[in-house]
């Protein structure tokens, strides 16, 4: 009975709608408007990793001039991360923990799931240590919130820390490594601030 409340949770939580995202910008007059109001376009589904989707919903370079006029950034595509200064708004769904005896897809490898990566987030991949799988490192400040589920954040040192709903983390810039702890999938929001590593 147990199994099967979980599988309904799973199925429950991995058949909610995408998240929109609301664009303001300002009209001709100058007055405040909805650009859109909708799933933005950029979203990033990786077939190495079910479940793994990424909701780019805003990238700025520098410091932002807020006409108000600027296009959606999305349109033109994404990256991994911000150069130093630089903003990057995202969404990210976990695909829930595997079950005991999983095996990827047919045909993919850890590389080639980091090559899938790179080719859909422009140098995404290039972050991750080749020698501890899913351990990672950016030039970033990221501030992270658990919208929903729960998800284990791992330092260097092997300590973890468990997070759940409205949690939130602020990750200088370290090593680490993310694993979903729950038979569902995990949304977290994440804004990553450029830095320089010194």
């Amino acid at each position: 009975m147990a199994a099967t409340s979980q599988s309904a949770a799973a199925k429950d939580a991995s058949d909610l709608p995408p998240p929109k995202r609301a664009l303001t910008g300002r009209d001709a007059a100058g007055k405040s408007v909805f650009k859109s109001f909708d799933v933005t376009p950029k979203v990033v589904e990786i077939d190495s990793n079910p479940g793994l989707t990424f909701y780019e919903l805003y990238i700025s370079e520098g410091v932002p001039q807020l006409t108000g006029l600027e296009p959606d950034p999305m349109l033109q595509g994404t990256k991994a991360f911000p150069g130093p200064g630089g903003t990057m708004f995202r969404l990210i769904s976990y695909p829930p923990r595997r079950p005991e005896g999983y095996k990827p897809p047919p045909g993919v490898t850890f590389e080639s799931g980091l090559q899938e990566l790179s080719d859909k987030i422009p140098r995404m991949g290039d972050n991750f240590d080749r020698s501890a799988p899913g351990m990672h490192t950016t030039d970033t400040v990221d501030y992270c919130v658990v919208v929903r589920g729960e998800m284990t954040l791992e330092l260097d040192d092997g300590q973890k820390v468990h997070l759940r709903q409205g949690d939130c983390v602020v990750q200088n810039g370290t090593r680490h490594r993310w694993r979903n702890p729950l038979p569902e999938p995990c949304l977290r929001a994440f804004i990553s601030v450029g830095g320089k590593r010194t």
